[in-house]
């Protein structure tokens, strides 16, 4: 018999393996840091920046209109709940708590809703204040971080690939079969910062892109006005954590390299301090006379096979050298988990943004 009842699927399952780590930050150190992105991504960075010891909240993209939340958001018109759910659920004061469990649930026999989205969008027309809903649930949760909203307006987001095609709404985008060349928020729908998002980015010592969708979690964020301004006002310096492999058409067959670019073009050029990048081995400079990487436009469509490809973000020695000369430090090392190769391991990721909170603190930076 089929189970009436799952937990969402979460790629923060293997962090237990940090969960007994001490923080590398004193409680009386007061380190800050700021998570900006979506939902399948940020939590990574989220639970990586707890198990440091460092004061953490979440700045979460308001773009979703698919699955649960495109179905709430259409009927009774709530904010998106879907990734900051998520966000909270990384957060949570002790994972194994029964509510923290049923927060995840997701309910097939009821239009696949979870939980957490219907509490989410309950406590919303309760209260009627979205903030409000969120502050109940980290109280629910003893979440050790806050969680916000970028923005409450009701936003759309539109995208064109790199063929050409102009596509509207977030889900459409992201499952793109052509990589997308740029996006922006729908003619009046593009809100105005949440106060309180702004005032987590300008306190921030360390503020983190990523991972995640790139242009349907991380850039949508950076669209709302007054985000890019907070950002570049901030006293923090700014992190970006490429993802490891692609399995989406949104980015499929873009390099880490063009990940950059095209966070440089949507706002963040000369504000990018450091970029993390996944490479299996050291990256050297070629030999003399060896083939080059070309891109072409042609390999970043996806194909009628590779539905279920697992594709690794390409980096090398070049792209790593031109991504610094735009000003980013690169930091590549192999962050793959050996049992989940599309996730990084939290080990390796937890050692990287340890060393990146140093420097960020030195003297020197």
């Amino acid at each position: 018999m089929k189970q009436p009842f799952k937990q969402d699927p979460t790629a923060t399952a293997a962090f237990q393996r940090i969960s007994n780590e001490k923080p590398v930050v004193s409680s009386s150190d007061q380190a800050h840091a700021v998570v900006i992105g979506g939902g399948t991504g940020a939590p990574v960075s989220i639970k990586t920046l707890l198990s440091m010891g460092v004061h953490t909240s979440a700045v979460v993209a308001m773009a979703d209109d698919g699955g649960s939340t495109g179905i709430l958001r259409e009927k009774a018109g709530v904010t998106p709940p879907g990734d900051v759910r998520k966000c909270l659920v990384a957060c949570a004061g002790d994972p194994k708590d029964p509510l923290t469990k049923a927060f995840k649930y997701r309910f097939e026999f009821a239009e696949d809703h979870t939980l957490g989205n219907l509490m989410l969008s309950a406590l919303e027309d309760a209260t009627g204040s979205f903030p409000q809903a969120v502050s109940i649930c980290e109280q629910l949760l003893h979440a050790r971080g806050h969680v916000y909203p970028s923005t409450l307006d009701n936003i759309v987001l539109c995208g064109q690939t790199c063929d050409g095609k102009v596509i509207e709404g977030q889900a459409n985008i992201s499952h793109s079969h052509t990589a997308l060349e740029h996006v922006w928020l729908k003619e009046d729908h593009t809100g105005t910062a949440y106060p309180a998002a702004i005032k987590a980015i300008c306190e921030a010592d360390l503020i983190v892109l990523g991972p995640g969708s790139l242009f349907t979690s991380i850039i949508p964020n950076l669209l709302v006005p007054g985000v890019l301004e907070a950002i570049r006002s901030s006293r923090g310096k700014t992190l970006f954590v490429c993802s490891l492999a692609d399995m989406q058409g949104e980015t499929w067959g873009l390099s880490a390299y063009e990940h950059v670019k095209a966070l440089m073009q949507h706002g963040m050029d000369g504000l990018l301090d450091f970029v993390l990048v996944h490479s299996a081995s050291q990256l050297l400079p070629a030999p003399d006379g060896a083939l080059r990487t070309q891109h072409r436009i042609a390999g970043h469509t996806k194909g009628p096979d590779d539905d279920h490809r697992i594709r690794s973000v390409e980096v090398d020695y070049e792209m790593a050298q031109r991504i610094q000369s735009m000003g980013p430090i690169v930091i590549a090392r192999n962050f793959v988990d050996p049992l989940r190769p599309t996730w990084h391991d939290p080990k390796a990721l937890r050692d990287a943004f340890t060393g990146v909170l140093r420097l960020c603190r030195s003297p020197q930076m």
